[in-house]
């Protein structure tokens, strides 16, 4: 409130008690504590039911120690409005694997407004830049490269993500396999020993060890209509545990935004979130 200092009378004992009682009433309320940042990790892997995933060891040895939501579905068919669905809330209307210019209206827009560091990690990303680069990058499974109609700085090559783990990890890293790495055009057995390798990374630093937590999902199954997929939640000192709470892709969105403290997107604002398996 504005006082006008010509119009207001007050006498000086007022004045003085009514300071001493500012005074006391804020020096007996801390502020609430905020809570730590959580660094947040997301792998996504490609057109596998969840027992072909599980077929590979390391990924079933992940799904034996830590969390698994065993009914989740992906949301759509093929694989890019999946990842328009992770990373924005909506498909768009796209049923294709073709490129589309979007608005920018996904996630990685909004944790640069809200002051959120962030990278996306792309295997195999070259100087051809996010929509030139060659096989075995696919530029569909880039999903920023679709917000606004190119790449922002923040998609880097997965050769980058080594070094950002052992110094400034960003609070939300998204790390996309190439077509090989991803199990696309490879088998089980070259995605689950790339998982071995990645996870082991991420798994070792501070970023992660520090109440991290790392979501391995895989995008879509191989074309049924039930689509069901394999999507595991990698938290240190978390026990194995299987949720079969129904969960979508617009679920996990929302569950990271609720860990890194912004509002939900699209289909993810009415999504639950997977608070069984990691506590938001």
């Amino acid at each position: 409130m504005v006082m006008s200092g010509a119009r207001a009378r007050f006498h000086l004992p007022i004045v003085a008690t009514a300071l001493a009682i500012l005074v006391s009433g804020c020096a007996g309320s801390a502020a609430a504590p905020q809570p730590v940042p959580r660094h947040v990790f997301v792998i996504v892997m490609e057109n596998k039911t969840p027992a072909e995933a599980l077929s590979g060891p390391f990924t079933a040895s992940l799904a034996s120690s830590y969390g698994e939501a065993a009914n989740y579905s992906a949301v759509s068919h093929p694989s890019v409005p999946n990842y328009l669905a992770l990373t924005s809330g909506s498909t768009w209307g796209i049923s294709d694997d073709s490129y589309h210019v979007l608005p920018k209206q996904d996630i990685g827009d909004q944790l640069t407004k809200a002051g959120v560091s962030w990278r996306a990690y792309m295997d195999g990303l070259g100087s051809g830049g996010c929509l030139d680069s060659p096989v075995p990058y696919d530029p569909g499974h880039n999903p920023f490269a679709f917000y606004g109609g190119g790449c922002p700085s923040n998609v880097v090559p997965f050769t980058s993500l080594a070094a950002d783990l052992g110094g400034n990890t960003p609070l939300f890293s998204w790390i996309t396999p190439d077509m090989c790495h991803d199990e696309h055009s490879c088998d089980v057995s070259v995605g689950d020993s790339w998982l071995r390798q990645t996870v082991g990374m991420i798994t070792k630093s501070n970023a992660w060890t520090a109440n991290g937590v790392l979501f391995i999902v895989w995008d879509e199954d191989d074309g049924s209509a039930e689509n069901r997929v394999l999507s595991l939640v990698v938290a240190p000192h978390q026990s194995h545990r299987v949720s079969n709470q129904a969960y979508n892709h617009y679920s996990l969105l929302a569950t990271i935004e609720d860990l890194l403290g912004v509002g939900r997107l699209g289909k993810a604002a009415g999504a639950k979130a997977m608070t069984d398996l990691v506590q938001t």
